[in-house]
């Protein structure tokens, strides 16, 4: 099953790329320049050195197509609306996940959340009901996606309306290593996308003594 990643070239998007190739699962590699999507994609198969699956670059239409069901919205907020425009007529029959947070243009310790409540209910109403759309991975620091000696320390919440595609995006991310909870429908991601500026607070503050802290669901000792 290969997955495509929109905003591939960005952190989020490579780290992405290499956590699911090496988990075996292959990946197209969306970019606007089809070409930078190729040299971004042959940097990360040679830091694979061959282990896992192949990852290809192409442009964001190409990448789309190559999806067999899941294609992941890795793009800066700023481009949120206008790649999915550009990309909705190929993802009928496909599930899209949207991992985009609306972070304030000024400040990247606050949300600044768009009429719809959240990215994921924006894209919801822009793509319509045919296409579900389902928010997850909002709150994986980027740094540890592309350190591959180090595990992914958090869970990953996942939300959406339609109960089928969330539970194969829980399922896709449970083969990066994690626990993923059913967060319930797509108005959850206006808490859960809230949580990110949030971490990013934390982790830069000299407060504590740690950074690329994710978040954790504990169960009860008792």
């Amino acid at each position: 099953m290969t997955i495509a990643i929109i905003g591939g070239t960005g952190p989020q998007g490579q780290g992405l790329a290499l956590r699911f190739a090496r988990a075996g699962i292959p990946v197209a590699l969306g970019s606007r320049d089809g070409v930078r999507g190729a040299e971004i994609a042959a940097e990360l198969n040679q830091r694979l050195a061959g282990a896992g699956a192949q990852i290809v670059g192409v442009n964001n239409d190409a990448a789309v197509a190559k999806a067999d069901e899941i294609v992941i919205l890795a793009v800066p907020f700023s481009a949120h609306n206008v790649t999915l425009e550009a990309i909705k007529a190929g993802l009928k029959g496909k599930i899209l996940v949207d991992i985009v947070v609306p972070l304030s243009a000024n400040d990247p310790k606050l949300v600044s959340m768009p009429p719809e409540g959240s990215a994921t209910e924006a894209a919801q109403a822009l793509l319509g009901p045919e296409i579900p759309v389902i928010g997850a991975l909002h709150n994986v620091s980027a740094t540890t996606l592309n350190t591959l000696d180090w595990d992914i320390n958090c869970d990953v919440l996942v939300c959406g309306d339609d109960l089928t595609a969330r539970m194969k995006v829980m399922e896709l991310c449970n083969k990066l290593g994690v626990t993923s909870y059913n967060a319930g429908p797509a108005q959850s991601a206006r808490c859960i996308e809230a949580i990110t500026p949030i971490l990013i607070r934390i982790n830069i503050s000299k407060a504590v003594p740690f950074s690329h802290a994710g978040i954790k669901i504990w169960a009860p000792s008792h």
